[in-house]
């Protein structure tokens, strides 16, 4: 028995094809290969109820036990085949849910051929231009058996289409289909930065997202409140409460006055809404910040949209533990960081996570190999199967500090919602930059507090002595690489879809998408018809753009505080910033810059107010920028320094076409320097080809950073 494309199948021991969501036994399941038809092997424990035994412990009865969270890993590069490999290999070692890392012009819908795409194909995720690619992401993968979930948001409307599309193709009914839709999109103005229309257009797709699902895939989660990227973006715990909660009350807002949702059918989208959240190490306020979001959501649900079925307002989340605090400096002990920040989320039984998906340890210097996601995924499984946390209920109802904690933590994101409620909600306090800033503010904090000591971090400003790690002694620098090559390989398959297609069929199909964007009307059926007609990934977003436009959200540099209180710490620095001014003639002036789709911004920003409260005049003009455009703007501000900060892999192509551009435009003399997350042997390229200096996270001291940048402007002015 097959499942369509390909000739491989997924095979129970008993004969049954299926992966099973609730096995009550131990069983084995077999993923073949169509490609090698190798046997890949794997052992699924799930809870039972009331076994005879235990392991170890013959005769005894074991108590009941909870049936543990989704295992998930945040998986997929390269090209859709070798994802598909991965997804592959993480079931068959007892992976229970897909989740899917798409690349950035996938998000932020570009083909892959696409000019700004350039180096960014395959870096953070798989590309999907189009259904083919589909069809080669979930192959030998019975989509009926699955629980997947997308972290996709502009494009959400369209990978949900394919997905749709396929599952037909292969004569699945659509309420077959379980999964989830990232679909946040106003946190992507706030943090992420994949967004492509303005707030108001991106709101009315998610509301088209949530009325199709409601209809249609009854068991699809089509948004995932994402407070993940707030805190990633330096939210603190209130923050990252009150601005999610203010999103998710955005979005029912605008789908109950949307008017494609039935008064009577509302409770139930409220009770399809779930979360994606993020777990410090601060893990007992984080645990508190997780029985907080239960609280104040049930609040909500009661008092805001008049919801009585305690069931349609639970708080259903999943999670990934912070990535923000994995530090590059002695890598291993990120493990424990993991570890600690995972108890938050599963130790309270009344505010346990759905589903958890782990960091690898070396997520900080590049992308994770097979191996460091297995070791992630063997962490959940001994936590859910070899310790007894499963066995009892709550162990926090009833402790006085637990309480009051999340009293505190309560009460302070009600008063932080009460505010963005007065500015007339979520999108306006996102327009006006006032959530963005904040944001910034809060990183400047974090950060500064780590410079000066008051934060600890082991082995980057404590403890920094140590032995050789054996984990990065392997010549690969301990992780995965992703070569141009893959790019090459996903530009050939585009050019050869594009070539196979009925033309006439397309542009009939891309015709009625505009239309449907230009009257109101639901997109979705006109997405899934484009699906099946061959349209690609930029062709969908590019007749969005035509209806809506595009749109650049607020930096939060502009208007955020993020002056540093400890003025003495920037005595010594702004001295040597006057001195040069005096060199100069001028205020020393600085181009940071974000070149191709990275839209993690953190980096740049906290750069940029640091050098403004040193004294530099700064030009930034947030993210997704050509590296002409960048040095368009260096001739035209005339700076003396061009700051590139790329966090997605794709800095040798960016910074190189930077330095060569403002060389052709006759500014060889103007000083570049990179920072990101930048392997030894590219920092060794990217300083032959001309960059001053490379920066990665193992610089964390910001005022060190400016310092060596006074010194090359210094240079360069002398030259």
């Amino acid at each position: 028995m097959t499942f369509t494309q390909g000739s491989g199948f997924l095979q129970r021991t008993n004969g049954l094809f299926c992966v099973p969501k609730r096995p009550k036994t131990k069983f084995n399941y077999r993923i073949w290969s169509s490609k090698d038809r190798q046997c890949l092997i794997s052992e699924i424990k799930q809870p039972v109820t009331n076994p005879a035994g235990r392991s170890g412990e013959a005769g005894s009865t074991a108590p009941q036990r909870d049936r543990p969270w989704l295992f998930r890993t945040y998986a997929g590069h390269s090209t859709a085949a070798a994802s598909n490999e991965l997804f592959r290999d993480n079931l068959s070692r007892g992976q229970t849910g897909l989740s899917v890392a798409f690349d950035l012009p996938t998000q932020t819908g570009y083909d892959s051929d696409h000019p700004l795409a350039r180096g960014e194909v395959g870096k953070v995720g798989v590309p999907v231009c189009h259904l083919g690619d589909l069809r080669a992401l979930f192959a030998d993968i019975p989509l009926e058996r699955m629980n997947t979930s997308m972290t996709i948001n502009a494009t959400a409307p369209w990978l949900l289409a394919l997905y749709v599309a396929l599952a037909e193709e292969r004569g699945l009914a659509r309420d077959a289909l379980a999964g989830t839709t990232q679909n946040d999109i106003l946190k992507e103005y706030l943090a992420r930065g994949t967004y492509i229309f303005p707030p108001a257009p991106s709101l009315k797709l998610t509301g088209d997202t949530i009325a199709f699902t409601c209809r249609e895939v009854p068991r699809w989660n089509p948004v995932n409140v994402c407070s993940y990227h707030l805190q990633e973006a330096g939210a603190t715990p209130v923050q990252e409460l009150a601005y999610a909660l203010a999103n998710a009350i955005a979005i029912l807002d605008a789908v109950r006055a949307g008017g494609q949702v039935p008064e009577a059918d509302f409770p139930q989208v409220v009770g399809r809404m779930s979360f994606f959240v993020n777990a410090g190490l601060r893990f007992v306020t984080e645990l508190c910040k997780m029985r907080a979001f239960v609280a104040l959501w049930d609040e909500i649900c009661r008092t805001r949209y008049g919801v009585a079925d305690p069931k349609y307002r639970r708080f259903r989340y999943g999670v990934q533990v912070n990535s923000l605090g994995l530090t590059a400096q002695q890598p291993e002990n990120n493990v424990y960081r993991i570890l600690l920040e995972m108890l938050a989320v599963v130790l309270s039984k009344d505010a346990r996570a759905r589903a958890v998906q782990l960091p690898a340890w070396n997520e900080a210097m590049g992308l994770p190999r097979p191996w460091d996601q297995q070791w992630s995924l063997r962490l959940q499984q001994i936590v859910a199967y070899e310790t007894d946390l499963l066995e009892y209920g709550d162990l926090f109802t009833g402790s006085p500090v637990i309480e009051a904690k999340v009293a505190e933590l309560a009460a302070e994101a009600r008063e932080e919602l009460g505010a963005i409620e007065a500015m007339g909600g979520a999108v306006a306090a996102i327009e006006s930059g006032h959530m963005k800033a904040r944001l910034v503010e809060s990183n400047a904090k974090r950060l500064a507090e780590i410079e000066s000591g008051a934060r600890t971090v082991v082995g980057v400003n404590a403890y920094r002595e140590t032995a050789p790690s054996p984990l990065t002694a392997d010549g690969g620098g301990g992780f995965l690489s992703v070569g141009p090559e893959a790019e090459a390989d996903q530009l050939a398959r585009l050019a050869a879809w594009r070539a196979a297609r009925d033309r006439a069929a397309v542009t009939a199909a891309l015709a009625e998408l505009e239309a449907a964007a230009r009257t109101g009307d639901n997109v979705m059926e006109p997405s899934i018809a484009c699906a099946r007609a061959g349209v690609t990934t930029g062709e969908w977003a590019g007749a969005l753009r035509q209806v809506f436009g595009e749109y650049r959200a607020p930096t939060g540099v502009a208007t955020g505080g993020g002056q540093r209180n400890d003025v003495a710490s920037l005595a010594g620095l702004r001295a040597r910033v006057a001195a040069l001014t005096d060199t100069l003639g001028r205020r020393p002036k600085l181009l940071i810059g974000k070149p191709g789709l990275d839209g993690h911004s953190s980096g740049a920003e906290q750069i940029a107010v640091r050098a403004r409260d040193a004294g530099f005049e700064v030009v930034y003009q947030g993210i997704r920028l050509t590296p002409a455009a960048l040095v368009r703007t260096a001739q035209e501000e005339d700076v003396n320094l061009v700051g590139l900060s790329v966090l997605s892999g794709s800095h040798l192509p960016l910074v190189t076409e930077v330095i060569a551009g403002l060389e052709a435009a006759g500014l060889a003399r103007v000083p570049v320097v990179a920072g990101g997350i930048i392997p030894p042997e590219d920092a060794k390229t990217l300083r032959q080809a001309g960059a001053a200096a490379v920066y990665t996270p193992k610089d964390y001291d910001m005022n060190a950073i400016l310092e060596g940048i006074v010194e090359i402007v210094e240079r360069a002015a002398k030259a």
